[in-house]
């Protein structure tokens, strides 16, 4: 079965391959020859996934999923949320954003914040939803090199080491966007879809 990974970043789509059962080819936007950075206007991360999926599915004619994840800040009010990619500006760098939240967070005692992954899947002419999410800290600073966005400022509950800082092997079981492709990759399993 192929099945399209709406995404460009090949952390994300790496990070995913290794969870998806033998039986799924899971290609990306690339593969398709799809250069279009797909916008993500939405004000929900439901809506945003939901947008991705269905400029695949309407422009390509293929089965695709897409997903939209957010690090959800309790001090901030649920910032950067929708906005994580782009919070301190549209070139979406990394760095730039953990200082920003960082800087932001500086005389807060309250740390707490959570991980929250969507997933639309289209499908069969129908659209389903899957949800994952992570409670965990942000931390006073960068910590680790695995990983990538806010990986290095998130330390999981019950873990001294931040996202960036655990093996891959344990992120992958632990993490939101892991949820959320649990539900997504039960599904498929369940669904005897072949192509």
């Amino acid at each position: 079965m192929k099945l399209v990974f709406a995404t460009h970043n090949p952390n994300k789509l790496k990070e995913v391959q290794q969870m998806v059962p033998n039986h799924i080819e899971l290609i990306n936007l690339e593969t398709i020859g799809c250069t279009t950075n797909i916008p993500e206007t939405a004000n929900t991360l439901e809506g945003n996934a939901k947008i991705k999926a269905d400029f695949v599915t309407n422009t390509y004619q293929l089965s695709c999923f897409a997903d939209d994840t957010g690090l959800l800040v309790e001090a901030l009010n649920g910032e950067p949320g929708v906005y994580s990619a782009r919070y301190a500006g549209e070139q979406n760098d990394a760095d730039a954003n953990m200082n920003k939240l960082l800087d932001n967070l500086k005389n807060e005692q309250n740390r707490t914040a959570h991980f929250k992954t969507v997933i639309a899947l289209n499908l069969n002419g129908k659209t389903h939803i899957f949800e994952g999410k992570i409670e965990g800290v942000i931390t006073e600073n960068k910590r680790g090199h695995n990983g990538f966005g806010y990986d290095p400022i998130f330390q999981p509950n019950g873990y001294e080491k931040t996202f960036a800082e655990l093996p891959l092997s344990i992120k992958n079981n632990i993490s939101h966007r892991a949820k959320a492709f649990k539900k997504l990759i039960d599904y498929l399993k369940t669904t005897h879809v072949t192509g």
